[in-house]
């Protein structure tokens, strides 16, 4: 059973979907104190919020049954990513829900600022009929800049474009061929698009990168009369830059639907300003947004908790629920490679690793399949947990370099991952592939060829090459009851002779007298014991 807490208002709609899953229970609590919060928590397996909910590194904090948070809606300014990150904690939202009341939302602001929309009623409702007073520009032939292209931007573009304006936007990840299809002029640089317009909307999200993002420079580069909107998140635009660019003439007027501190201040100069249109925060305030979100919202938990599918995450890679079975295996593989090279690793200090996947995993999601093998490098040398959410961070902050390859192209294997560390004495190298999607096989370990199961304790001792090692190897171990179940040996060259490798799996852990008595052979070079899962043991992180 799992339990979801609620902790701001949520669509009925949401809840039922919700409260009609059987294996999941329905805690909902509003208004509770951060303290409140942080103690619910402790027995939640997910929580879905809105804006109200502040989830900072304190809360986050130990919470070791937490696995994901949903909001429900598209900011996620009010949960600390990097502390749900560093927790292992999946976050997800509701990019699509709502959309089009945003952007509806965008619009009507657009036409209240252009028309004077709001000061005018105001006069009217003060007994006055001021009509020269609030005279207004018309939309038809104006440009609108458009500062963020995604799922609400291009929203507000498609608008503007049957308003008769002319659009020009800037996105770092749309292609120009995209953006033309929509009818947008796309730019590569904010600062080559400012001047072009006569009306500038962001719609970004707020990021250490977007925050100031229109700031008094480059308010002073806009046309003479310029005017703003922002209906995406305070703080995208510079508050105290805009005030003084409207005080000054140059800007003719904003609209704000979102600010940097909700509500703003009684004596806010934006909130007294007879220049500026305000709206307390009303983008998604729609009858259909706010159950749409909630839908999603409930969804997208729902999928997540009991067939582990991760839709719209913020911190790690999405998987469909149809994906995970066909994922499963090649996680497992670099988890179990990962898990191998920090055990042959020892206590060195790792300064990089790299991991190359050619064949079929090369077509699997790259990111995701490091973050797996990255987790399993880490989590023998960290006390906090690892998983595929945190591993990458995890990795940065220890200033381990992570990197991964690919290529189709197919070798002697119809897919292989393959896995090098570097640490301060040279570098551990193995590789992986699979037989079906139960059987894992470790087929390289550094310079030697072989094929040894990648599950339970594996014996890995370096040898010369040389007729009776085997059968003393066995002998010694039948000794001390030591079963050996399967062994696979790998030599220098194809002959023999030289130096070798075997790893021998076995059914139980060899006490240090029979590993003493095994390294004691005059031709054995070294061992070491390897602990890895079992066949077919469930991954430690999503459930899978």
């Amino acid at each position: 059973m799992f339990r979801v807490l609620i902790t701001d208002n949520l669509s009925p709609a949401g809840l039922k979907l919700l409260e009609n899953e059987p294996e999941i229970e329905v805690d909902v609590r509003s208004g509770l104190s951060p303290e409140e919060v942080r103690e619910a928590l402790q027995e939640a397996d997910g929580i879905i919020i809105r804006s109200g909910t502040k989830l900072t590194p304190e809360l986050l904090d130990g919470q070791e049954r937490l696995k994901v948070i949903v909001r429900a809606g598209v900011g996620v300014d009010n949960i600390d990513l990097p502390a749900a990150t560093r927790a292992g904690i999946v976050v997800m939202n509701t990019p699509a829900g709502n959309t089009t009341s945003t952007a509806e939302h965008t619009i009507a602001m657009l036409m209240a600022l252009s028309r004077n929309i709001g000061p005018a009623s105001q006069s009217m409702r003060e007994g006055r009929w001021d009509r020269k007073k609030f005279t207004g520009t018309q939309l038809a032939g104006k440009t609108i800049g458009v500062i963020g292209l995604g799922r609400i931007g291009l929203s507000v573009a498609k608008r503007c474009c049957g308003l008769q304006m002319t659009v020009v936007g800037f996105d770092p990840f749309l292609s120009a061929e995209k953006a033309a299809e929509h009818g947008i002029e796309l730019f590569r640089d904010v600062d080559e698009l400012i001047p072009r317009c006569d009306y500038l909307t962001v719609h970004t999200p707020l990021t250490d990168e977007t925050r100031g993002l229109i700031n008094s420079e480059r308010l002073r580069n806009c046309k003479q009369g310029v005017r703003i909107i922002n209906c995406a998140r305070g703080g995208i635009v510079d508050e105290d830059a805009l005030v003084e660019a409207i005080e000054s003439g140059h800007v003719a007027g904003a609209a704000l639907d979102v600010f940097v501190g909700e509500p703003p201040a009684e004596d806010s100069r934006l909130r007294t300003s007879p220049h500026v249109l305000c709206t307390p925060h009303l983008g998604a305030s729609t009858e259909e947004a706010q159950e749409q979100v909630a839908v999603e919202a409930a969804d997208i938990i729902t999928a997540f908790l009991l067939r582990n599918e991760v839709r719209y995450a913020i911190n790690m890679a999405p998987i469909t629920a149809h994906e995970v079975p066909g994922l499963k295996p090649y996680l497992d593989l670099s988890y179990r490679l990962g898990l191998l090279l920090a055990q042959l690793n020892g206590a060195k200090a790792i300064k990089a690793a790299h991991l190359n996947l050619r064949g079929e995993a090369a077509s699997k999601p790259m990111k995701l399949i490091g973050s797996a093998f990255t987790s399993g490098l880490l989590s023998t040398a960290l006390e906090e947990g690892v998983n595929i959410i945190n591993a990458e961070m995890m990795a940065r902050e220890r200033g381990i370099e992570i990197t991964e390859s690919g290529s189709s192209e197919v070798g002697a294997f119809s897919t292989v991952v393959s896995a090098t560390v570097e640490n301060e004495d040279g570098e551990l190298r193995a590789a992986g592939t699979m037989f079906g999607n139960d059987y894992l096989r470790l087929v390289r370990l550094g310079e030697y060829q072989l094929d040894a199961y990648l599950d339970g304790l594996m014996l890995i001792y370096r040898h010369l090459d040389v007729p009776g090692l085997i059968g003393a190897i066995g002998t010694t171990f039948g000794r001390y009851q030591v079963n050996i179940s399967h062994m696979a040996l790998g030599r220098e060259k194809n002959e023999p002779g030289g130096d070798a490798v075997a790893v021998l799996n076995l059914d139980s852990e060899p006490s240090a007298e029979a590993l003493d008595d095994v390294l004691s052979h005059p031709d054995v070079t070294g061992v070491q014991l390897v602990r890895l899962p079992p066949t077919g043991a469930p991954l430690p992180w999503l459930g899978l």
